[in-house]
Protein backbone atom coordinates (compact mmCIF):
# COMPACT_ATOMS: atom_id res chain seq x y z
CA UNK A 1 0.00 0.00 0.00
CA UNK A 2 2.81 2.37 0.76
CA UNK A 3 4.60 4.21 -1.94
CA UNK A 4 8.05 2.85 -3.37
CA UNK A 5 9.55 6.77 -4.20
CA UNK A 6 12.42 8.91 -4.07
CA UNK A 7 11.44 10.95 -1.35
CA UNK A 8 13.33 13.52 1.35
CA UNK A 9 13.86 13.46 4.37
CA UNK A 10 12.89 10.28 7.07
CA UNK A 11 10.74 8.85 4.45
CA UNK A 12 13.44 8.85 2.11
CA UNK A 13 15.17 6.49 4.45
CA UNK A 14 12.38 4.53 4.74
CA UNK A 15 11.12 3.96 1.40
CA UNK A 16 14.22 4.11 -1.32
CA UNK A 17 13.34 5.29 -4.91
CA UNK A 18 12.67 3.17 -7.63
CA UNK A 19 12.13 5.73 -10.44
CA UNK A 20 13.61 9.19 -10.99
CA UNK A 21 11.10 9.79 -13.81
CA UNK A 22 8.66 12.49 -13.26
CA UNK A 23 4.85 12.01 -13.80
CA UNK A 24 2.58 14.54 -15.50
CA UNK A 25 0.53 15.43 -12.24
CA UNK A 26 4.26 15.55 -10.58
CA UNK A 27 4.79 17.88 -13.61
CA UNK A 28 2.45 20.45 -12.70
CA UNK A 29 2.89 20.49 -8.85
CA UNK A 30 0.60 18.15 -7.93
CA UNK A 31 1.88 14.84 -6.62
CA UNK A 32 -0.08 11.19 -7.56
CA UNK A 33 -2.00 11.37 -4.63
CA UNK A 34 -2.77 14.45 -4.55
CA UNK A 35 -4.51 14.64 -7.97
CA UNK A 36 -6.44 11.17 -7.23
CA UNK A 37 -7.17 12.71 -3.42
CA UNK A 38 -10.60 14.15 -4.57
CA UNK A 39 -11.48 11.34 -7.16
CA UNK A 40 -14.73 9.52 -6.10
CA UNK A 41 -14.40 5.82 -6.07
CA UNK A 42 -16.95 4.78 -4.23
CA UNK A 43 -20.75 5.08 -5.21
CA UNK A 44 -23.69 4.63 -2.50
CA UNK A 45 -27.21 3.24 -3.97
CA UNK A 46 -29.99 3.65 -1.45
CA UNK A 47 -32.30 0.56 -2.62
CA UNK A 48 -35.05 1.29 -0.19
CA UNK A 49 -34.80 2.99 3.15
CA UNK A 50 -33.81 -0.50 4.81
CA UNK A 51 -31.82 -1.75 2.31
CA UNK A 52 -28.39 -0.06 0.79
CA UNK A 53 -25.66 -1.23 -2.14
CA UNK A 54 -21.98 0.48 -1.74
CA UNK A 55 -20.44 0.23 -5.47
CA UNK A 56 -16.82 0.02 -5.72
CA UNK A 57 -15.51 1.92 -8.96
CA UNK A 58 -11.86 3.10 -9.47
CA UNK A 59 -11.08 1.54 -12.62
CA UNK A 60 -8.64 -0.46 -13.63
CA UNK A 61 -7.84 -2.33 -11.45
CA UNK A 62 -9.95 -1.19 -8.30
CA UNK A 63 -6.53 -0.84 -5.64
CA UNK A 64 -6.97 1.25 -2.78
CA UNK A 65 -5.36 4.73 -2.18
CA UNK A 66 -5.97 7.59 0.67
CA UNK A 67 -9.27 8.69 -1.16
CA UNK A 68 -11.12 5.29 -1.00
CA UNK A 69 -9.45 5.26 2.11
CA UNK A 70 -11.58 7.99 3.81
CA UNK A 71 -14.90 7.62 1.50
CA UNK A 72 -15.21 4.06 3.13
CA UNK A 73 -14.46 5.56 6.36
CA UNK A 74 -17.55 8.24 5.36
CA UNK A 75 -19.47 5.74 4.83
CA UNK A 76 -19.59 3.76 7.55
CA UNK A 77 -20.06 6.86 9.32
CA UNK A 78 -22.73 7.34 7.51
CA UNK A 79 -24.78 4.01 7.67
CA UNK A 80 -24.07 4.25 11.36
CA UNK A 81 -26.04 7.48 11.56
CA UNK A 82 -29.30 6.14 10.13
CA UNK A 83 -31.66 4.48 11.99
CA UNK A 84 -33.78 2.81 8.95
CA UNK A 85 -31.03 0.85 7.09
CA UNK A 86 -30.95 -2.97 7.91
CA UNK A 87 -28.38 -4.43 5.35
CA UNK A 88 -25.52 -3.21 3.06
CA UNK A 89 -23.72 -5.27 0.51
CA UNK A 90 -20.40 -4.26 -1.04
CA UNK A 91 -20.05 -4.62 -4.62
CA UNK A 92 -18.09 -3.57 -7.94
CA UNK A 93 -18.31 -1.67 -10.63
CA UNK A 94 -15.13 -2.74 -12.35
CA UNK A 95 -14.88 -6.10 -13.97
CA UNK A 96 -12.68 -8.91 -12.61
CA UNK A 97 -11.97 -6.89 -9.31
CA UNK A 98 -13.96 -6.54 -6.23
CA UNK A 99 -11.73 -4.52 -4.12
CA UNK A 100 -7.99 -4.65 -4.55
CA UNK A 101 -4.31 -4.56 -2.79
CA UNK A 102 -2.79 -0.93 -1.88
CA UNK A 103 -1.91 1.82 -4.48
CA UNK A 104 1.98 1.58 -4.61
CA UNK A 105 2.21 3.58 -6.84
CA UNK A 106 0.97 7.03 -5.19
CA UNK A 107 0.22 6.11 -1.42
CA UNK A 108 2.83 7.11 0.80
CA UNK A 109 3.50 6.41 4.61
CA UNK A 110 2.97 10.23 5.33
CA UNK A 111 -0.12 9.61 3.27
CA UNK A 112 -1.62 7.33 5.81
CA UNK A 113 -0.52 9.31 8.58
CA UNK A 114 -2.53 11.79 7.46
CA UNK A 115 -5.79 10.09 8.27
CA UNK A 116 -6.96 10.79 11.26
CA UNK A 117 -7.25 7.80 13.54
CA UNK A 118 -11.07 6.38 14.22
CA UNK A 119 -13.44 6.50 17.13
CA UNK A 120 -11.90 3.12 18.34
CA UNK A 121 -8.48 4.59 18.36
CA UNK A 122 -7.57 2.39 15.49
CA UNK A 123 -5.78 4.07 11.99
CA UNK A 124 -8.25 4.63 9.89
CA UNK A 125 -9.28 1.63 7.35
CA UNK A 126 -9.23 -0.84 10.23
CA UNK A 127 -11.29 1.14 12.54
CA UNK A 128 -13.66 1.36 9.80
CA UNK A 129 -14.01 -2.24 10.00
CA UNK A 130 -14.07 -2.72 13.16
CA UNK A 131 -17.34 -0.96 13.50
CA UNK A 132 -19.02 -1.94 10.02
CA UNK A 133 -18.94 -5.73 11.55
CA UNK A 134 -19.80 -3.94 15.44
CA UNK A 135 -22.85 -1.71 13.36
CA UNK A 136 -26.83 -2.78 13.96
CA UNK A 137 -26.99 -3.33 10.57
CA UNK A 138 -26.02 -6.92 8.42
CA UNK A 139 -23.35 -6.10 5.61
CA UNK A 140 -22.77 -8.59 3.04
CA UNK A 141 -19.91 -8.37 0.52
CA UNK A 142 -20.61 -10.06 -3.26
CA UNK A 143 -17.43 -10.83 -4.66
CA UNK A 144 -17.23 -11.11 -8.52
CA UNK A 145 -13.59 -10.54 -9.28
CA UNK A 146 -10.18 -10.39 -6.98
CA UNK A 147 -10.19 -9.90 -3.35
CA UNK A 148 -7.09 -8.77 -2.72
CA UNK A 149 -5.45 -7.66 0.27
CA UNK A 150 -7.65 -5.10 1.47
CA UNK A 151 -10.57 -6.74 -0.66
CA UNK A 152 -10.28 -9.63 1.50
CA UNK A 153 -10.03 -8.15 5.07
CA UNK A 154 -12.88 -6.47 3.95
CA UNK A 155 -14.80 -9.46 3.16
CA UNK A 156 -13.79 -10.97 6.46
CA UNK A 157 -14.99 -7.92 8.52
CA UNK A 158 -18.65 -8.34 6.79
CA UNK A 159 -21.42 -10.55 8.47
CA UNK A 160 -21.73 -12.69 5.70
CA UNK A 161 -19.84 -13.07 1.85
CA UNK A 162 -20.77 -14.91 -1.26
CA UNK A 163 -18.66 -15.48 -3.98
CA UNK A 164 -18.95 -15.69 -7.36
CA UNK A 165 -17.57 -19.54 -8.66
CA UNK A 166 -16.04 -18.99 -11.60
CA UNK A 167 -14.66 -15.40 -11.20
CA UNK A 168 -14.25 -14.53 -7.44
CA UNK A 169 -10.36 -15.06 -6.62
CA UNK A 170 -9.31 -14.28 -2.82
CA UNK A 171 -5.75 -13.31 -1.71
CA UNK A 172 -3.83 -12.54 1.02
CA UNK A 173 -0.74 -12.11 -1.24
CA UNK A 174 1.42 -9.56 1.40
CA UNK A 175 3.79 -12.11 2.62
CA UNK A 176 4.59 -13.25 -0.82
CA UNK A 177 5.70 -9.65 -0.88
CA UNK A 178 7.44 -9.51 2.27
CA UNK A 179 5.12 -7.67 4.02
CA UNK A 180 2.92 -8.44 6.95
CA UNK A 181 -1.14 -8.16 6.15
CA UNK A 182 -2.64 -4.98 8.09
CA UNK A 183 -6.59 -5.17 7.63
CA UNK A 184 -6.95 -7.91 10.79
CA UNK A 185 -6.87 -11.35 8.45
CA UNK A 186 -4.32 -12.94 10.99
CA UNK A 187 -7.08 -11.89 14.07
CA UNK A 188 -10.34 -13.02 11.69
CA UNK A 189 -9.54 -16.01 9.36
CA UNK A 190 -8.24 -18.30 12.55
CA UNK A 191 -11.58 -17.60 13.85
CA UNK A 192 -13.84 -18.66 10.90
CA UNK A 193 -11.47 -21.35 9.06
CA UNK A 194 -9.38 -22.35 12.03
CA UNK A 195 -5.57 -21.71 12.61
CA UNK A 196 -3.86 -24.40 10.66
CA UNK A 197 -6.05 -23.41 7.25
CA UNK A 198 -5.51 -19.71 8.21
CA UNK A 199 -1.64 -20.23 8.31
CA UNK A 200 -1.88 -21.65 4.83
CA UNK A 201 -4.08 -19.47 3.31
CA UNK A 202 -1.82 -16.32 4.75
CA UNK A 203 1.42 -17.68 4.08
CA UNK A 204 1.12 -19.19 0.80
CA UNK A 205 -0.02 -15.98 -0.42
CA UNK A 206 -1.73 -18.09 -3.48
CA UNK A 207 -5.16 -17.34 -5.07
CA UNK A 208 -8.21 -18.64 -3.45
CA UNK A 209 -10.96 -19.57 -6.26
CA UNK A 210 -14.78 -19.08 -5.29
CA UNK A 211 -14.82 -22.77 -4.76
CA UNK A 212 -11.52 -23.52 -2.53
CA UNK A 213 -13.09 -20.28 -0.52
CA UNK A 214 -16.13 -22.21 -0.28
CA UNK A 215 -14.54 -25.21 1.06
CA UNK A 216 -12.66 -23.94 3.43
CA UNK A 217 -15.49 -21.61 4.74
CA UNK A 218 -13.38 -18.38 3.66
CA UNK A 219 -16.88 -17.30 2.35
CA UNK A 220 -20.62 -18.16 3.18
CA UNK A 221 -20.91 -19.90 -0.68
CA UNK A 222 -19.68 -19.69 -3.63
CA UNK A 223 -22.74 -19.59 -6.34
CA UNK A 224 -22.51 -19.80 -10.30
CA UNK A 225 -22.00 -16.42 -11.29
CA UNK A 226 -25.39 -15.85 -13.43
CA UNK A 227 -26.83 -16.91 -10.08
CA UNK A 228 -25.01 -14.50 -7.61
CA UNK A 229 -26.49 -11.32 -7.83
CA UNK A 230 -30.43 -12.57 -8.23
CA UNK A 231 -29.31 -14.91 -4.62
CA UNK A 232 -27.35 -11.75 -2.84
CA UNK A 233 -30.37 -9.52 -3.33
CA UNK A 234 -33.28 -11.65 -2.40
CA UNK A 235 -31.08 -12.71 0.59
CA UNK A 236 -30.64 -8.77 1.36
CA UNK A 237 -34.62 -8.26 0.90
CA UNK A 238 -35.21 -10.59 3.15
CA UNK A 239 -33.03 -9.41 5.73
CA UNK A 240 -34.39 -5.98 5.03
CA UNK A 241 -37.80 -6.85 5.95
CA UNK A 242 -37.36 -8.30 9.17
CA UNK A 243 -37.44 -5.79 12.42
CA UNK A 244 -33.92 -4.03 13.18
CA UNK A 245 -34.12 -4.74 16.44
CA UNK A 246 -34.42 -8.27 16.46
CA UNK A 247 -31.18 -8.49 13.84
CA UNK A 248 -29.24 -6.19 15.65
CA UNK A 249 -29.70 -7.82 19.14
CA UNK A 250 -28.66 -11.39 17.18
CA UNK A 251 -25.94 -9.96 15.62
CA UNK A 252 -24.74 -8.04 19.18
CA UNK A 253 -24.66 -11.32 20.94
CA UNK A 254 -23.02 -13.32 18.12
CA UNK A 255 -20.18 -10.61 18.14
CA UNK A 256 -19.13 -12.04 21.33
CA UNK A 257 -16.95 -14.21 19.32
CA UNK A 258 -15.07 -11.21 17.29
CA UNK A 259 -11.20 -10.45 18.33
CA UNK A 260 -10.65 -7.96 20.35
CA UNK A 261 -9.22 -4.60 19.50
CA UNK A 262 -5.73 -5.00 20.21
CA UNK A 263 -5.22 -8.05 17.76
CA UNK A 264 -6.47 -5.97 14.69
CA UNK A 265 -4.00 -2.94 16.03
CA UNK A 266 -1.04 -5.20 16.23
CA UNK A 267 -1.76 -6.72 12.62
CA UNK A 268 -1.89 -2.51 11.08
CA UNK A 269 1.29 -1.92 13.30
CA UNK A 270 3.52 -4.65 12.04
CA UNK A 271 2.03 -4.34 8.26
CA UNK A 272 3.17 -0.58 8.57
CA UNK A 273 6.76 -1.51 10.20
CA UNK A 274 7.00 -4.57 7.76
CA UNK A 275 7.75 -1.52 4.69
CA UNK A 276 10.78 -0.59 6.44
CA UNK A 277 12.12 -3.32 5.10
CA UNK A 278 15.58 -3.88 3.13
CA UNK A 279 14.01 -6.94 2.42
CA UNK A 280 10.18 -5.80 1.69
CA UNK A 281 11.87 -3.06 -0.38
CA UNK A 282 13.51 -4.74 -2.87
CA UNK A 283 10.67 -7.42 -3.16
CA UNK A 284 7.76 -4.68 -4.14
CA UNK A 285 10.55 -2.60 -6.07
CA UNK A 286 10.37 -6.57 -8.34
CA UNK A 287 6.97 -6.57 -8.02
CA UNK A 288 6.41 -3.47 -9.58
CA UNK A 289 8.67 -3.83 -12.75
CA UNK A 290 7.05 -6.97 -13.25
CA UNK A 291 3.50 -5.49 -13.73
CA UNK A 292 2.17 -5.04 -10.51
CA UNK A 293 -0.15 -1.93 -10.20
CA UNK A 294 -0.93 -2.12 -13.75
CA UNK A 295 -3.44 -4.23 -15.97
CA UNK A 296 -2.10 -7.46 -17.33
CA UNK A 297 -1.23 -10.78 -15.87
CA UNK A 298 0.44 -10.11 -12.81
CA UNK A 299 -2.79 -8.53 -11.54
CA UNK A 300 -4.88 -11.61 -12.98
CA UNK A 301 -2.60 -13.91 -11.58
CA UNK A 302 -0.84 -12.81 -8.69
CA UNK A 303 -0.59 -15.91 -6.76
CA UNK A 304 1.19 -17.39 -9.66
CA UNK A 305 3.96 -14.98 -10.10
CA UNK A 306 4.67 -14.81 -6.08
CA UNK A 307 5.49 -18.49 -6.59
CA UNK A 308 7.97 -17.56 -9.04
CA UNK A 309 11.58 -17.03 -7.65
CA UNK A 310 12.35 -13.91 -10.69
CA UNK A 311 8.72 -13.05 -11.49
CA UNK A 312 8.54 -13.70 -15.29
CA UNK A 313 7.33 -17.30 -15.03
CA UNK A 314 10.06 -18.99 -15.98
CA UNK A 315 11.53 -20.17 -12.62
CA UNK A 316 9.35 -22.13 -10.12
CA UNK A 317 10.79 -23.00 -6.73
CA UNK A 318 7.98 -26.06 -6.85
CA UNK A 319 5.11 -26.94 -4.69
CA UNK A 320 1.22 -27.02 -6.50
CA UNK A 321 0.51 -24.73 -8.84
CA UNK A 322 -1.69 -21.46 -8.27
CA UNK A 323 -4.94 -21.40 -7.99
CA UNK A 324 -5.44 -25.55 -6.82
CA UNK A 325 -6.18 -24.17 -3.55
CA UNK A 326 -7.29 -27.28 -1.44
CA UNK A 327 -6.68 -30.00 -4.03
Amino acid sequence: MIKVTAATGAAAAAFPGISTAGSASAASGMSGSAASSTKKVIRLNRVTPSYWRVVFDNPPLNVVATNFIRQFRDIVTELENDDQVKVVVFESAVDGFFLNHGDFLTVTLEDLNSIPQGPTGLAAFPDALVRLTRAPFVSIAMIQGRATGFGSELALACDMSFASREKAILSQFEVGASIVPGGGPMARLPRLIGRGRALEVLLSSDDIRGADAEFLGYVNRALPDAELKKFVDALANRIASFDKYAISNTKNLVNASLPPDIEIRAGWDAFIDSFTRPEAQKRIKALLAAGLGKPGDVENRLGFYLGKKDLNGKSDPGGRPSGDFGK
